[in-house]
């Protein structure tokens, strides 16, 4: 039997990240937390430590901005994960110009058997308007395909829009 998966789901800035820490800080299990992003700037750096300081100092956390599957399959059972975030995750790869078909499949495999209970946090980036550029088009569908799997996979799923949850799919 897999531990329990819970997708969390939502708009940039929509508090999606934070009701995931949330779920995490209500278990009693030890936390770990799996950052996909990159610091490239300022903002980002700044971003980070502000997700650092309300995590607390009582966190593992691994950073891994393409390989998430690898880390995924080496955690112990006892623990609670927040895997934040799928985007990220995706952005990286599709920017990596890597095969995004087989770089799901392995995450989401890593997912399905991955020892821990994950909580995954991943933007919703369908509700705008269609972009004018290949290269946002082609992300924005990688990012739907993603985030139907993921949602498909998990036994909760949870959109988080003005910081307000809606479960879609399990309970809480």
């Amino acid at each position: 039997m897999s531990a329990p998966v819970t997708f969390i789901l939502g708009g940039a800035a929509s508090g999606k990240s934070k009701f995931a820490e949330d779920l995490c800080f209500k278990s009693a299990k030890p936390k770990s937390y799996l950052a996909t992003s990159q610091v490239f700037d300022d903002e980002m750096k700044t971003k980070v430590a502000t997700h650092l300081r309300q995590r607390g100092s009582d966190w593992t956390t691994y950073e891994e901005p393409l390989a998430a599957a690898a880390v995924l399959r080496q955690l112990p059972p006892e623990q609670i994960c927040l895997l934040d975030c799928a985007t990220m995750w995706l952005t990286n790869h599709l920017l990596a110009e890597h095969d995004l078909q087989a770089a799901q499949a392995e995450l989401l495999a890593a997912i399905t058997t991955c020892p821990a209970e994950l909580v995954v946090v991943s933007n919703e980036v369908g509700q705008g308007i269609v972009p004018e550029n290949a290269l946002a088009r082609r992300f924005r569908e990688a990012q739907g395909r993603l985030n139907i799997a993921l949602a498909a996979s998990a036994d909760t799923v949870v959109k988080v829009t003005a910081g307000l949850p809606l479960v879609l799919k399990g309970q809480l």
